[in-house]
């Protein structure tokens, strides 16, 4: 799995000009699946995601996490990321999952998200969406399993 998350004050999805989701501060989480992946990855991104430290306290040192601010998670399905960019002008899709067990990858990985007290959002799988956010501080993260 590859994995893009920023720390946002707002993030939203639209699907044909209609809302379908929209989260406060918390986190924006895009999300690759390649052939291969399983649930062990998916388990291990969502506790390292729960637990990172990436929002500020007080002092302003990053100490926080998306629990300890009770933020809000918003979860999009993201096959490019799974680009192979190597050779050539065009991406090669190669990399990625088929579409039915990545759905079902990403549906697996938002519950794991959940049921770490987490208020998980999503977009909709393999719809052409269009991404709004405010990313704060800028603060991005690519992760992989």
């Amino acid at each position: 799995m590859k994995i893009v998350i920023q720390r946002v004050s707002e993030a939203s999805v639209s699907v044909d000009d209609r809302e379908v989701s929209r989260i406060g501060r918390g986190l924006l989480v895009l999300v690759g699946v390649e052939k291969g992946d399983g649930e062990e990855g998916a388990a291990a991104l969502a506790k390292k995601i729960a637990e990172m430290r990436i929002f500020e306290d007080d002092a302003g040192k990053m100490n926080l996490s998306v629990q300890d601010v009770r933020g809000e998670v918003l979860l999009v399905s993201q096959f490019t990321l799974c680009a192979d960019l190597r050779k050539g002008r065009r991406p090669s899709f190669e990399p990625a999952a088929p579409p039915a067990g990545a759905e079902q990858l990403c549906a697996r990985f938002a519950q794991l998200l959940r049921s770490r007290d987490l208020p998980v959002k999503e977009g909709i799988f393999g719809a052409h969406m269009h991404v709004a956010l405010i990313n704060d501080g800028p603060v991005t993260f690519v992760m992989e399993y």
